[in-house]
């Protein structure tokens, strides 16, 4: 029998999985560690953290506003790991993937970093910018350490779906269109096609992101999949209670408003 790694046995189901992505440091440090437990409290099955950057690939206006803001907290990414073993304390129970770029990871040192990370009790590792061609020495330690490296596949990766799909480890993490992360008025028409032929491959949920913003369509993406990633919209609502959730006296009851918000993106409630 195969052992479980920490992030299979922390996800206790395969199917409509909701995975908000949160800044760590934005609106602050200590705010960050109330609001994974309040996405937990939500219906988060996963919760994706990702590391300010300056220099993003993948991120939209509202998330590199989002980092900028974390910057100027200090935050970086020896920090965020920190901010796990916080969340554990609090409560949070999902697993935790932690959502940075290369350069950082490389600077910190690859086998350092992924030891790092089961230190901090991190269940994954999402990088946007390396492919699948050039992932196996940061795979090689994940697997090592017990962390799920999480893949990416886009509707333009063509010949390498199959490939990236088979190799999947956590859950896939399906770009419902090409382009960098924000909300989108419209679904790309072909978002159905584009996953049948991933599902059929997989062996991990299939989850979609980029540009999920409405209620509509996360209810539109599940029916092709098994789950919803939702980011600069949940960057919206925490940045709409941002001076309560910085406020010490006040973010409880901001926390008990974004928990409304959510659960009325995700569920219609």
């Amino acid at each position: 029998m195969v052992d479980q790694t920490r992030f299979q046995k922390r996800l206790k189901r395969e199917k409509d999985l909701f995975i908000p992505f949160i800044m760590s440091g934005d609106p602050t440090p200590e705010a960050t560690v109330e609001i994974a437990l309040t996405m937990q409290q939500s219906g988060a099955d996963v919760l994706e953290l990702g590391v300010p950057y300056s220099d993003p690939l993948a991120d939209g206006p509202t998330i590199q506003e989002a980092a900028g803001r974390a910057l100027a907290q200090g935050m970086n990414l020896t920090e965020a790991m920190k901010l796990v073993p916080k969340m554990r304390e609090r409560g949070v129970t999902i697993p935790i993937v932690l959502f940075t770029y290369y350069n950082p990871v490389l600077r910190y040192g690859l086998e350092a970093f992924a030891e790092a990370m089961k230190e901090n009790d991190v269940d994954g590792l999402l990088i946007p910018d390396i492919p699948l061609e050039e992932s196996e020495e940061i795979r090689g330690f994940t697997e090592q350490y017990g962390v799920e490296l999480i893949s990416l596949v886009a509707p333009n990766s063509e010949e390498r779906i199959k490939r990236i799909a088979e190799q999947a480890k956590g859950f896939l993490y399906c770009v419902s269109s090409l382009g960098v992360t924000g909300e989108r008025k419209d679904m790309n028409p072909d978002i159905a096609s584009f996953l049948e032929k991933v599902k059929q491959y997989s062996q991990v949920p299939v989850a979609v992101g980029f540009g999920i913003s409405s209620y509509e369509q996360v209810k539109l993406v599940q029916g092709y999949s098994d789950g919803v990633i939702i980011g600069s919209k949940i960057i919206k609502l925490i940045d709409s209670h941002h001076e309560e959730l910085t406020n010490e006296g006040t973010r409880a009851e901001a926390l008990q408003a974004l928990q409304k918000d959510v659960e009325k993106l995700v569920k219609g409630e």
